[in-house]
């Protein structure tokens, strides 16, 4: 009898069920900070904030933060709320930057550390960059992070 091939298929099968675990997993904690994100700009609507269809999803490393670039106009004012996943543990902070790399605007964190609204209305119409970090406080650990703006 020949055992290896079926030797082989299983462990080809436990490879298999591993990683899509492991896919899965991911994908959950994306799902999860992208309804943290949606859950702070919800309680902002009431404000009068229109927030943008397309909320900005991706993996934040724990060493290394996270600049995404977005455009902003002059006369808006704006609301980004910026999350990871809430039960995480991780706490985050970050700011928007000017056109000449200073950071402007307010920042209000969730008081869980998962999450905060950056407010600002910008002088000149142009690309703005979102920072996002671990904070000293809370674990410490790779996860993913959403972003989502709002204006009016």
């Amino acid at each position: 009898m020949n055992f290896v091939a079926p030797l082989i298929s299983v462990r080809s099968l436990c490879i298999l069920a591993f990683a899509l675990l492991s896919l899965i997993g991911h994908a959950g904690s994306a799902q999860e900070a992208e309804a943290a994100a949606l859950a702070l700009a919800s309680d902002q609507e009431n404000a009068g904030y229109m927030f943008r269809a397309e909320v900005w999803v991706g993996a934040l490393n724990k060493d290394i933060g996270k600049a995404v670039r977005v455009q902003l106009f002059k006369g808006s004012e704006y609301c980004i709320g910026v999350a990871v996943p809430r039960g995480s543990g991780i706490h985050i902070t970050g700011s928007v930057l000017d056109l000449d790399a200073r950071p402007v605007g307010e920042i209000q964190p969730v008081l869980d550390g998962w999450g905060y609204l950056l407010f600002f209305k910008p002088k000149k119409t142009g690309v703005y960059v979102v920072t996002v970090r671990e904070a000293a406080t809370g674990k410490k650990g790779d996860t993913s992070c959403a972003i989502v703006t709002g204006y009016k």
